[in-house]
């Protein structure tokens, strides 16, 4: 199923600690319908303007963001958060600055972990509310 021309439910729902563990995470209709404002308000523009954007984590059911260490109120398990994967410094800042600056989002998190060089965006937007357009880096 596609959500928008860019991105595919399959993608934004895939995870390899859901498959291991078996645990079911299968998104409610409500929850689609989140994930298509944030694939198409957010995403679709990243992905249009930096081409390839890798999704790490997107939806989550409660059981996997538990599997997963994920806060017990994130964003993950309705639809509207994403984790990119950001292959080094400078282009993660790219388009961290390119968000910050054209979209409305409701938090951004670039996050890289000193240890092992991993980096990642998580990036949210609702329709609950206002975006609160919240947005630091994170060194962990």
């Amino acid at each position: 199923m596609k959500l928008t021309t860019h991105f595919s439910l399959e993608e934004m729902i895939r995870s390899g600690v859901a498959i291991s563990r078996r645990i079911d995470n299968t998104p409610t209709v409500e929850d689609i319908e989140r994930m298509c404002l944030l694939c198409e308000n957010v995403l679709k523009p990243i992905r249009r303007r930096f081409g390839v954007t890798r999704i790490s984590s997107g939806y989550r059911s409660r059981e996997l963001n538990k599997a997963v260490g994920g806060a017990p109120s994130s964003q993950h398990m309705r639809g509207e958060a994403a984790d990119i994967h950001i292959s080094d410094m400078e282009t993660g800042m790219k388009i961290y600055d390119f968000v910050r600056k054209h979209l409305d989002f409701d938090q951004m998190l670039f996050e890289h972990r000193m240890s092992n060089g991993c980096r990642w965006l998580h990036i949210s937007y609702t329709a609950r509310r206002t975006n609160r357009r919240q947005a630091q880096t994170v060194r962990c």
